[in-house]
């Protein structure tokens, strides 16, 4: 132990005691490896406690679960590093006290500046403990509409079906509408002609939506026939409705409106479409 104790002195440290370039750089690494071994082992006791959690009902969901140890993981490895970056300065003999006494004054200078950043962290932390969305929820904050990618405590991040990214500061969200909690609506308006019988279109249409909530797994209730709804200059409206899981009320929307197609074709029942009648003229014109 001697002999490796004296090894160690020799080519990492210099002749007054002090750490040499090789000792820092030695020191250094070890400092990383520590962080990065601390990060990995608190990132696994975060995962086992929302997973025994959940296992309780403590959480409503895991997509809540899973944002909460998303933003607790960031804020513990932003902590390491910046306790790992005061060490490694303090191997150079930088007197980080001075620094942090620096920075705290800056940072209340910039604090009153900074107002729509608090705001920001505020309202993210209590979108967060409020449950109010998570990552993965379909939603609709202002204007835009998307699905939740990433959440943090400052912006939110949504990504639209056309494929685009819309970062929104938390500060900014004032009233959001969430898709994805609870059961949804599925709304279909099939247009029939007035020629035909509407007792006898509404009994086909009854058969295809029994037919449909037979071989659709997303359909809790319905479809069920509302009746006539609406009329205009070509033919009524019949409007159906039917009640499916989050998120798939779209696809059901599609299927309700091919089966209805396909069944008032098979039956010969007419779907109105605007057209031109001309009376009088020449005939031999």
């Amino acid at each position: 132990m001697e002999s490796f104790m004296k090894i160690m002195d020799y080519y990492f440290k210099d002749s007054s005691g002090d750490l040499n370039i090789f000792g820092k750089i030695g020191k250094i690494i070890i400092i990383l490896v520590i962080i990065k071994l601390l990060s990995y082992l608190t990132n696994r006791v975060i995962n086992r406690f929302l997973k025994s959690r959940s296992e309780f009902n403590f959480f409503s969901n895991n997509k809540r679960a899973n944002t909460i140890g998303s933003i607790l993981k960031n804020i513990i490895r932003y902590v390491l590093y910046f306790i790992g970056i005061i060490m490694i300065l303090d191997i150079f003999n930088i007197n980080t006290t001075s620094i942090i006494a620096t920075a705290g004054i800056g940072g209340l200078a910039i604090g009153f500046g900074a107002q729509s950043l608090v705001k920001d962290v505020i309202t993210g932390f209590f979108i967060l403990v409020e449950d109010q969305y998570a990552v993965g929820d379909f939603v609709k904050i202002s204007s835009f509409e998307g699905t939740v990618e990433e959440m943090g405590l400052r912006v939110t991040k949504l990504r639209d079906f056309s494929g685009d990214l819309h970062i929104i500061p938390n500060g900014l969200v004032q009233a959001v509408t969430n898709k994805t909690r609870g059961d949804m609506r599925a709304l279909v308006k099939i247009p029939i002609a007035f020629e035909e019988n509407i007792d006898r279109a509404i009994e086909v249409l009854s058969k295809a939506c029994e037919e449909i909530k037979n071989s659709n797994e997303d359909i809790l209730d319905g479809p069920n026939i509302i009746g006539v709804s609406d009329m205009d200059d070509v033919g009524m409206t019949i409007t159906i409705v039917a009640r499916t899981k989050p998120m798939s009320q779209w696809s059901v929307e599609r299927a309700i409106r091919k089966k209805a197609i396909e069944t008032l074709k098979k039956e010969n029942i007419e779907i109105p479409y605007p057209r031109l009648v001309v009376f009088g003229g020449d005939e031999n014109a």
